[in-house]
């Protein structure tokens, strides 16, 4: 019965999103929220781990094994931009788990000029994202997850604010160290525009597979993008490739890489190393430390910190 009602509230979902189009607003929800997923390419839907902030990249990746985790994240974009994350979860009976998190994003600071080009001060750009996570497990390899997300963003005197719900699924069979998920994310509608014509929220279906070979510390994660606007002409740009090297329960790394980073920030002079990323994570008594980059641009490489830790 929980099993159809989570597959009748995606349909729902869809089919009330299904008509959005035009310039998306509170774009900053795309960026990646956790440090592995970020090492991965930025997007993974399927990687099961204690990891809180994972649940903000599918909410069915949290679960009742995170009971009291709170997570930290820290992330310096290119050209000055600041994220940063917090997420607390807490375990709801054997089968449940609860969450409240929070996103958000310093664009920096701009010169507010009249026409004429003089200066009259400056301004800040900021969004915010408050969100309340709900997953409960199925069955004994099937965990479904919904999060509902406040959106408010600040732009000078112009404001704007938003409501999006994110809904997932989490396969994990332990046995074959097999995991795959499903996520509808950032679905919604903006319900204050910072002018009179609303804008559409950033949402997308994923979908991926993690596999960690058996005789191996390796795992493979691919993960499909965008497939609210399939294009099969630019089938590679859908995908999202990442590996891990998995020695004991206390370390890893992880390389990742973004075809469609790569494609969309190509450049003459070149940029090889465009939409590759990288990352590591250490656990040091009570504490889970990960760090990760990526190249967007020769000049700008993305760093992101992520510390978690048990109540």
């Amino acid at each position: 019965m929980r099993r159809s009602v989570c597959i009748l509230l995606f349909l729902l979902i869809l089919h009330v999103v299904r008509a959005q189009d035009g310039e998306e607003t509170f774009i900053f929800l795309r960026y990646p929220a956790s440090a592995r997923a970020h090492a991965l390419g930025g997007d993974n839907v399927s990687v099961v781990e204690p990891d809180p902030s994972l649940a903000f990249h599918n909410p069915a990746l949290a679960g009742a094994e995170m009971d009291g985790m709170i997570n930290l994240g820290y992330m310096n974009f290119v050209a000055g931009i600041r994220l940063g994350s917090a997420l607390y979860t807490r375990a709801l009976g054997e089968k449940g788990a609860w969450g409240v998190g929070a996103r958000f994003i310093s664009y920096g600071s701009f010169k507010q000029t009249t026409q004429e080009n003089l200066t009259e001060g400056e301004f800040s750009v900021e969004d915010v994202s408050l969100s309340a996570f709900y997953s409960h497990d199925l069955s004994e390899r099937w965990r479904g997850g919904l999060s509902l997300k406040f959106l408010y963003s600040s732009m000078e005197s112009y404001t704007s604010i938003g409501l999006a719900v994110d809904a997932g699924l989490s396969y994990y069979d332990r046995e074959r160290a097999f995991s795959a998920g499903i996520a509808l994310k950032h679905a919604g509608a903006q319900l204050k525009a910072y002018y009179d014509q609303r804008q559409p929220l950033p949402w997308d279906l994923q979908a991926g597979i993690s596999k960690r070979l058996a005789h191996a510390p390796f795992r493979f994660s691919v993960t499909a993008t965008y497939l609210t606007a399939w294009d099969f002409s630019r089938i590679g740009k859908h995908f999202v490739f990442g590996i891990e090297f998995l020695p004991s329960d206390n370390f890893w790394l992880g390389l990742g890489y973004n075809p469609k980073i790569q494609s969309d920030m190509k450049l003459q002079s070149g940029n090889s190393l465009g939409g590759f990323s990288a990352g590591g994570g250490i656990k040091i008594r009570t504490f889970d430390v990960g760090v990760s980059i990526a190249r967007y641009h020769p000049s700008a490489l993305s760093l992101m910190l992520s510390l978690s830790t048990s109540l």
